[in-house]
């Protein structure tokens, strides 16, 4: 059985968690939870999830996302996804979960994605200054 790797990289204000195996109960949900945990401790809130090595997840792994988005996004965050494999896109299409998440094909327009967020945060500190 294949575990979850999960490395973590930075693309300027964004941390990229490149992850690759199966997203399931037990040890791989934990390390993704603790990962998300320590990013929120860091105050790392912008946080792109590269899923193009997932090759599973289930539901544990799936409330393990929603959990980490609900978490980040109430401390001024977000997560976004990118490289759904087919599977994935097709669970996340039935559960709904592509409502909730930006998805994106490629990691440049991901990146893009995140600069309106800086920008927004910046002006929203500036305004109450």
């Amino acid at each position: 059985m294949i575990n979850l790797y999960i490395k973590e990289r930075q693309a300027g204000d964004v941390t990229v968690l490149d992850l690759k195996g199966r997203v399931r109960v037990g040890g791989a949900t934990v390390a993704l939870h603790k990962s998300f945990r320590s990013l929120v401790q860091e105050d790392k809130l912008l946080i792109l999830l590269n899923l193009a090595g997932v090759t599973h997840i289930d539901s544990s792994g799936l409330g393990e996302l929603i959990s980490s988005h609900i978490t980040v996004f109430n401390k001024g965050g977000e997560i976004k996804l990118v490289h759904l494999t087919e599977t994935l896109r097709e669970l996340m299409t039935v559960t709904k979960l592509l409502t909730i998440f930006d998805v994106y094909e490629n990691e440049a327009d991901a990146l893009l994605s995140f600069r309106s967020h800086v920008s927004r945060v910046k002006e929203s500190k500036l305004f109450f200054v």
